[in-house]
């Protein structure tokens, strides 16, 4: 009469394991990827893509969100001293005064706007979280964020890799024999 004895202690064990499984914590649910467009504010978009960044990239969330301001083209390339025909800017980042500048015309419903919003949001925590030989150097990892963000959409960033490589790189202009 081993067998029987056997089979019920296989189930004993089989219950208790069933038990205790079904007190542990559920594993959290992957996040919905297009729940930013649900945003009813600009606030609660920039804690969206913070909770994305803080999933994705190992800089540390600030403790403080940057403020985030709508301005034109023109006044943006005053603030970083670009002409104004530089017509592919759009956003700035401004460190001192932790400042997030996205350039008109922006909607919260546009993935690629709103990438550029992450890409600033990135830059925002680069400022502190670490140092950075140059400005330059911060940007192929804030644009490689931006990627894996639009990527995960579906969709493919329309990044000049060459030209940010070169500027990531810290390398002086200009240089002649």
């Amino acid at each position: 009469m081993t067998f029987p004895f056997r089979a019920s202690l296989a189930l004993a064990r089989t219950g208790a394991l069933c038990l205790i499984l079904s007190l542990l914590p559920a594993a959290a649910e992957p996040a919905d990827p297009l729940a930013w467009r649900t945003a009813p504010t600009l606030v609660e978009l920039v804690a969206h893509l913070d909770d994305w960044l803080d999933r994705r990239s190992d800089l540390p969330r600030r403790a403080q969100p940057p403020a985030v301001r709508l301005v034109s083209a023109a006044r943006a390339a005053a603030l970083d001293g670009l002409s104004s025909r530089h017509a592919a800017l759009r956003g700035l980042y401004d460190a001192e005064a932790q400042v997030i500048w996205l350039i008109r015309p922006w909607s919260p419903r546009d993935p690629f706007d709103v990438s550029t919003l992450l890409h600033e949001l990135a830059h925002h925590r680069q400022a502190e979280a670490r140092h950075w030989y140059c400005p330059g150097a911060q940007e192929l990892p804030a644009y490689r964020l931006q990627q894996a963000w639009l990527n995960e959409l579906g969709l493919e960033p329309e990044v000049n890799w060459i030209a940010v490589v070169l500027e990531s790189g810290c390398t002086p202009r200009d240089i002649h024999p």
